[in-house]
């Protein structure tokens, strides 16, 4: 396993090791001990995600003391995902990092507490896997507008498909501090 600090500073991004063979391919997805010698905290819940191509997902987050990291990649398809650091006293705040997730590069993505996390499915059809550090609290979801024009995330697609609730998200800059991380 290969990791990798990302340009805002707690992102990781993780490489496993990938063994192919004539018959195909075979990794380690998850493996409590060298993710814990990596630093990453424990993960208590997985979720699955089926999502057909243009969903939007996100930007999602979660307030203390509910805040979830979350481990991330794509069992099968291909998306472009997306973090966004809402740590108000960070460098880095308003700043956005995406990459690439899928079923050929099989590339995971660690997003601390602190990151607005969203993705975008760019195949016909995606499995996105989640690990993540708490359990979902839904009194203590948020999360901020897709289109944020003071974040300016470089979406693929033009008009994507959105849950009601992604398309109604505040701004950012609407939302009050109590909302953020400190």
């Amino acid at each position: 396993m290969q990791i990798t600090e990302g340009p805002i500073e707690g992102l990781l991004i993780i490489q496993p090791r990938i063994f192919n063979d004539d018959r195909g391919y075979f990794f380690e997805m998850s493996q409590a001990k060298r993710y814990q010698e990596a630093g990453l905290p424990p993960f208590v819940q997985d979720n699955l995600s089926h999502s057909t191509a243009n969903v939007l997902r996100g930007l999602h987050y979660q307030l203390p003391p509910h805040a979830q990291g979350k481990l991330v990649s794509v069992l099968q398809g291909e998306v472009w995902d997306v973090a966004v650091d809402i740590r108000k006293s960070s460098p880095t705040f308003g700043q956005y990092f995406g990459l690439v997730l899928s079923d050929t590069n099989h590339t995971q993505f660690y997003i601390p507490p602190g990151f607005a996390h969203g993705f975008c499915v760019l195949s016909p059809t995606a499995l996105f896997h989640y690990k993540c550090t708490d359990y979902y609290a839904p009194q203590a979801e948020r999360g901020v507008a897709w289109n944020d024009q003071q974040i300016q995330v470089p979406w693929p697609v033009q008009t994507p498909v959105l849950a009601s609730k992604d398309e109604k998200y505040p701004s950012l800059a609407e939302i009050a501090h109590a909302e953020l991380f400190a």
